[in-house]
């Protein structure tokens, strides 16, 4: 074997210019010229442009997707605003009805009203006595759960597609529906449910599993906190 094809260096690759440039520096400032003469393809216009162009370029796409996500970002900031001041809305009227009576029906029509949710439904049991003729009482929680053709209630919330949820029975028009919130309602954070609201929409997209649930959560908990009026003074009680 000839000893020099042996030792003949390996060409030098794009790898290996990179790799120099990344660690030497200095390389640059001992040819400051090189920098003004490099041209590079504009991935917009397609002509050749200078390093600084191109620089210049990157910072815009940079800031201009800054931009969008401020955007964003005041959307939903004010999306919340919207929510948070209807969710204020809706309990200063149930805190304020005169009748314990009206208060299931007026957290109906509200939800309609101020979300503007085509159907929404509620079901409620263990009432006190005296409320166990209202339209959304039942006897117990089984009771309700074989009226809708479940074998158990969901006891947490739940939020996506309607998927057959047999609380969509309660509903005037559950074919219509497309995506659904089912709340459990509770008098306190760590009680069995009392009820569960139905919020039903014919839009796939408004109410999705990958969605932020936090004022689901407090609509569930302000609900049941309002709602708990209606139960026997044993679950109203704090331990």
């Amino acid at each position: 074997m000839d000893s020099r094809a042996q030792f003949q260096p390996q060409p030098i690759t794009e790898d290996d210019i990179a790799h120099f440039l990344a660690t030497t520096p200095g390389f640059f400032e001992r040819y400051a010229g090189l920098l003004a003469s490099v041209q590079l393809g504009s991935p917009h216009s397609g002509r050749a442009i200078s390093l600084q162009e191109r620089q210049v370029e990157l910072l815009r796409r940079k800031i201009h997707d800054l931009e969008l996500r401020l955007a964003a970002m005041l959307r939903l900031g004010r999306d919340n605003v919207g929510i948070a001041d209807k969710l204020l809305g809706l309990f200063q009227v149930l805190l304020s009805a005169r009748s314990q009576q009206d208060l299931p029906g007026l957290l109906l029509s509200e939800l309609e009203r101020r979300f503007q949710l085509p159907q929404v439904a509620l079901r409620l049991w263990d009432l006190a006595p005296e409320f166990a003729d209202l339209e959304q009482a039942a006897a117990s929680a089984a009771a309700t759960s074989a009226t809708s053709g479940a074998a158990a209630l969901p006891d947490r919330l739940y939020c996506g597609p309607q998927a057959g949820q047999p609380a969509l029975a309660w509903l005037a028009q559950p074919e219509a529906v497309q995506s659904v919130a089912l709340l459990p309602l509770r008098p306190l954070a760590d009680a069995p449910p009392f009820g569960l609201l139905v919020l039903a929409s014919d839009d796939p997209q408004r109410f999705q599993p990958s969605m932020d649930t936090d004022f689901l959560r407090h609509l569930a908990e302000l609900a049941g906190a309002a709602l708990s009026r209606l139960l026997p003074v044993r679950h109203n009680s704090a331990p």
